[in-house]
């Protein structure tokens, strides 16, 4: 039986190669990825068909946070990284490489869950522990943002302590706290899928976006109830906004810091990064 560490005391990557295929969220193409070991700490991405051309992932470039990550590489652009990202993170690994074929990563069940199982079948070994693989803060950020607000404060392990709000009745007020390791990731955080709005649906779908969503792979939200029963866990919708905070701060290291955020998002999140990066 595969057992997740309880602590980030050492560093992991993949012990075999895992090849995935899945729906693109917004550009409801076929896309697949192969991930694997690599001799370089960090996470790396190539396209299938420029092998050879191989981008190491830092917050500078990222290139859009509308309803997704994006980072720009060579000229185009890898949409939708951060549950597989925060997968990645979250289970404590690095060392990664990412062929993609397409232009998003695999949305799948719309958690990062699939990515664990992948992970536990192929197996994970210990690699070099890097120097940054932790983010160390020695002062507290306080950042906002059109009435969203995080914050991040020195501490000896990750707290993730996350609030949303919402006029949608079946979803309201949620908190969530976590003390973050790779075994509370894989059975707190890793099944939460992404959720939406059946009353935005149509104007998003106008916008070119969400071409791939289905009931297969986002929670929908009809005000009182869930089109698409039953949830995972009661709270999933906050529970599912740490999964993507974890991913968005992948790519500076996860900081040693207990993180308050209310009504975070993507723009949010990526905003802390850069602060941490710099």
């Amino acid at each position: 039986m595969f057992s997740w560490p309880a602590n980030y005391d050492f560093c992991y990557t993949l012990a075999g190669v895992i090849s995935r295929e899945g729906i693109g969220l917004h550009s409801g193409e076929k896309t697949r990825v192969i991930i694997s070991p690599y001799d370089k700490e960090g996470y790396y991405v190539s396209f299938k068909e420029k092998p050879g051309e191989i981008f190491k992932l830092t917050q500078d470039l990222i290139g859009s946070t509308m309803l997704c990550t994006a980072v720009k590489l060579g000229g185009r652009n890898l949409y939708t990284i951060e549950h597989l990202l925060s997968s990645l993170a979250g289970c404590g690994l690095s060392y990664i490489h990412i062929e993609v074929d397409g232009k998003e990563i695999p949305l799948l069940d719309g958690s990062a869950i699939q990515w664990v199982r992948d992970f536990e079948e192929v197996g994970i070994k210990k690699a070099p522990r890097p120097d940054n693989f932790f983010q160390e803060i020695n002062k507290s950020i306080i950042l906002n943002k059109e009435g969203s607000v995080i914050a991040a404060t020195p501490s000896e392990k990750i707290t993730i302590i996350s609030t949303i709000s919402f006029a949608y009745k079946a979803i309201g007020n949620q908190t969530f706290v976590i003390d973050l390791n790779p075994k509370s990731f894989v059975e707190m955080i890793a099944p939460a899928r992404t959720f939406g709005f059946k009353d935005q649906f149509q104007e998003l779908s106008e916008l070119g976006l969400i071409k791939g969503g289905s009931l297969d792979n986002a929670l929908v939200c009809d005000d009182e109830k869930w089109v698409n029963p039953p949830l995972r866990f009661d709270d999933e919708p906050i529970r599912h906004k740490i999964l993507d905070l974890i991913g968005d701060l992948a790519l500076v290291g996860l900081p040693k810091a207990q993180i308050l955020v209310y009504k975070g998002s993507h723009s949010l999140n990526a905003l802390l990064a850069s602060s941490l990066k710099n």
